[in-house]
């Protein structure tokens, strides 16, 4: 398809689109680079493979991919490739319509989905949810920069060379620094938070809460910014129908707009997809409001910012958008976004101009300084660890992509110049690379999970309650959890913890089921499993929900259950069966989780295998025939202690099998005594025939294999320990057939697919930071 158009009645513009190939011109085959679409083919093309090859090796010393971008870009610029000047002439004589015109519109999209999306996954409440201290870090840190950037502004412009830039445009410039330095975007602040993997940390919702307060101010400051350019600039009359342009934007987008979202989310049945046809018409209304901001002289992305504002995060609008467009938006239209922008970066401009930028340079020092300080002063007030207040103070100050963004639209604009600009992303990238290393030495909220104090279930006292912490992920996981509830006669505290895959959110929730939250979790299953978890009989029940990235849930589940003292965590493991015993599914999510929480956890976990006769069998008029298997070491002494609190419960009969193996241990291993007073306590408790005690004696790992099975047979709950220490058999033959390695080899041989048995399994492992 080709186009002709013509300037002044008399210079033909011809815009090609797509070409013949190769073989249009054989003598010259670059001709093809004449039509816009392999131009832009090519570009997109030189893009990706120098991001591929610079992350290949940036990787190997753990930087994200968004330094990748800007490097690539860098190279493709004026230094080396300056591969925009290359491609301005190829297409048109029209400068709106050069070579560039295409990647530009790509780079534009991709902002404007950024913006929008990133809006969208961010709660409302976050703000003013997390205490005063957000809000007063928030506003510290733009008001103190910014005031403070302002009283130093007029310095030093005396000796400004006239050909950088004129006096009025320096000050207009320095303005620009002050208060870019000054802001906080969202968007930086949540890709380091995610990439550290603390953003459900407390130092994370700190961070996020005080940057959206920020950045109210922040936009409000630009606004009025553009309109007082625009009023001293261009004319008083278009300053006011800007005004009034932005005033009815707001009014169209909250008294139409929102209205109509709302009844999508009515008419969605819960569960149900929202209908493709609102998904893109959403984002067609939001190109649309990108078109009307830019018409009425404000950037383009404050229309994509209030429509953002207006759509519910998570299921069932958040949740369709994110499914069909955030892929598309960050893999390929950002990185295209940010190549492009760094492409107009000129390395060179900072050493002819270090003179006239110099105190530029010192300004965007100054106010960081100022940043970090107010950031910090508040947090050191409210006691915060010094560490912790010198990460949160970074995170405030870092400057990444989304910051790339705003200086281009400057830079468009003339209010920077090209040596500030590059300056600028110089910074962004040093910040993009350095800081995530920077804060992982800072700030580790692993830490908070190291046992100081032992946290399991043979350290309890003898007459205190026991603690435990059961998680559910799916309706299958409620009974099973129930069911083992039950069978401790005596009161039990427990605090059960729904965990919800977060999806078209970006901020994890951690809600406690009261009266004051219920409106926020509108999950029929979530009531229903409270619902059922309350009718237990003498027990204290605490219950909560925690809206979390999967990679994330082991903090929430740590966090709480160090909060609650709590001796034991009970997790599902991951593998599903259906009533009669038949193996259905396998949640691989779940396993990862499990595998996290083994290493990181504050005190013991029980892993619950449901084969789901033990989950039928829960009611009270069910007999429940509960085997411990005991080989020795840590583990087996926490499962056997977990299993004396059974012993009261008249519909439990508990029997202890020693396995026993011809392996020689010497008499005065500590473990060996430990494992030794512990059986003759049993012996001691047999007496009253609470607990049945007998002996398997074996050889090798096939005689263990086969008294497993056997084993299996005769019981409705086999509970073993994961570890066996020096004590284990010779496992030779088992490990090398291990599938759930998180099981151990015995609980991987009662959780086989294979196994004809309707046995359950709870896998136990003693905390093992002390």
């Amino acid at each position: 398809m080709n186009t002709t158009t013509y300037f002044h009645g008399c210079i033909p513009v011809v815009f090609n689109i797509s070409s013949y190939g190769f073989w249009e011109n054989l003598n010259s085959p670059d001709v093809i680079f004449g039509y816009s679409l392999p131009l832009m083919e090519l570009q997109i093309l030189l893009i990706f493979a120098f991001i591929v090859t610079i992350h290949i090796f940036l990787r190997c010393i753990g930087i994200s991919p968004v330094p990748s971008y800007m490097l690539a870009g860098l190279i493709l610029g004026p230094q080396l490739f300056d591969l925009r000047e290359r491609s301005s002439g190829k297409l048109s004589w029209d400068p709106v319509l050069d070579g560039n015109a295409s990647l530009r519109g790509l780079s534009v999209c991709g902002n404007i989905m950024l913006a929008f999306l990133m809006t969208v996954k961010i709660s409302r409440r976050l703000a003013f949810h997390n205490g005063w201290l957000p809000i007063v870090v928030g506003i510290l840190t733009f008001i103190v920069p910014f005031f403070g950037g302002l009283c130093v502004r007029n310095l030093y412009t005396s000796n400004i060379d006239p050909h950088y830039l004129p006096h009025k445009k320096v000050l207009a410039e320095r303005t620009v620094i002050i208060s870019t330095q000054s802001s906080i975007l969202l968007p930086t602040v949540t890709y380091f938070l995610s990439e550290l993997k603390i953003l459900n940390s407390e130092l994370g919702r700190l961070v996020l809460s005080a940057s959206l307060i920020n950045d109210i101010f922040g936009c409000l400051v630009h606004i009025l910014a553009y309109l007082r350019g625009t009023y001293k600039n261009i004319s008083p009359v278009t300053a006011y129908r800007d005004l009034i342009g932005v005033i009815v934007l707001i009014l169209i987008v909250f008294l139409i707009f929102r209205p109509i979202v709302e009844w999508i989310v009515e008419r969605t049945p819960e569960g149900k997809p929202v209908a493709d046809v609102y998904v893109h018409g959403a984002v067609l209304s939001v190109i649309a409001s990108a078109v009307y901001s830019s018409f009425f002289n404000m950037k383009y992305l404050l229309g994509p910012f209030f429509m953002g504002i207006i759509i519910p995060e998570g299921p069932p609008i958040g949740s369709a958008l994110e499914a069909k467009y955030e892929a598309l938006t960050m893999n390929v239209l950002i990185p295209i976004s940010i190549a492009f922008s760094t492409m107009r970066c000129d390395v060179m401009k900072i050493i002819y101009e270090y003179d006239d930028i110099m105190y530029n340079i010192f300004l965007i020092a100054f106010t960081g300084v100022l940043k970090m300080a107010a950031g910090m002063v508040p947090c050191l007030y409210c006691k915060v660890p010094l560490k912790e207040s010198i990460a949160a103070s970074l995170l405030l100050c870092t400057k990444s992509f989304s910051e790339i963004f705003l200086y281009e639209s400057t830079f468009d604009d003339s209010y920077i110049s090209q040596a500030t600009y590059t300056f600028l992303i110089l910074c962004a990238l040093i910040n993009s690379g350095v800081i995530p290393t920077a804060l992982a030495g800072l700030y580790d909220p692993k830490k908070k999970y190291i046992g100081y104090q032992k946290r399991n279930i043979m350290n309890l006292k003898p007459n205190s309650d026991l603690s435990i912490l059961t998680c559910v992920h799916k309706p299958e996981n409620i009974s099973a959890a129930i069911s083992f509830l039950q069978l401790f006669p005596s009161s039990i505290m427990v605090t059960v913890l729904h965990l919800v895959k977060l999806i078209g959110k970006i901020v994890p929730v951690l809600i406690s089921h009261n009266e004051k939250t219920k409106r926020l979790v509108n999950n029929s299953y979530i009531h229903t499993a409270n619902l059922a978890f309350s009718k237990l009989e003498s027990v204290t029940m605490t219950m909560f929900t925690a809206l979390t990235h999967e990679n994330l849930m082991h903090d929430d589940i740590c966090m709480l259950a160090l909060e609650h003292a709590t001796s034991m965590i009970i997790i599902p493991s991951g593998r599903k069966w259906a009533i009669d015993g038949t193996f259905e599914s396998e949640d691989e999510a779940i396993r990862r989780l499990n595998k996290s929480l083994l290493q990181n956890a504050p005190c013991s976990i029980g892993i619950l295998v449901d084969r789901g006769q033990f989950s039928c069998r829960g009611t009270k008029r069910y007999h429940i025939n509960v085997g411990v298997l005991f080989i020795g070491g840590k583990d087996d002494r926490e499962a056997l202690s977990l299993v004396k609190k059974m012993k009261h419960n008249p519909r439990i009969k508990v029997t202890v099998i020693q396995v026993i193996s011809n392996r020689e241990t010497e008499a005065t291993d500590w473990e060996y005594i430990l494992d030794h007073e512990v059986l003759e306590d049993l012996r001691n408790t047999e007496a009253s025939n609470c607990i049945s005690y007998t002996e398997r004696i074996v050889t090798g790992g096939p005689e263990v294999a086969t008294t497993v099975r056997l084993l299996s047979e005769a019981y409705d709950l086999m509970v073993l320990g994961r570890d066996h220490g020096m004590a284990q058999p010779d496992f030779d033959g088992l490990k090398e057939w291990t599938e759930l390695p998180e099981l151990g080899v015995i609980g991987d041989l009662l959780a086989a697919r294979d196994l004809d048995s309707r046995v359950s399994v709870l896998v136990v492992q003693q905390q093992q930071q002390t």
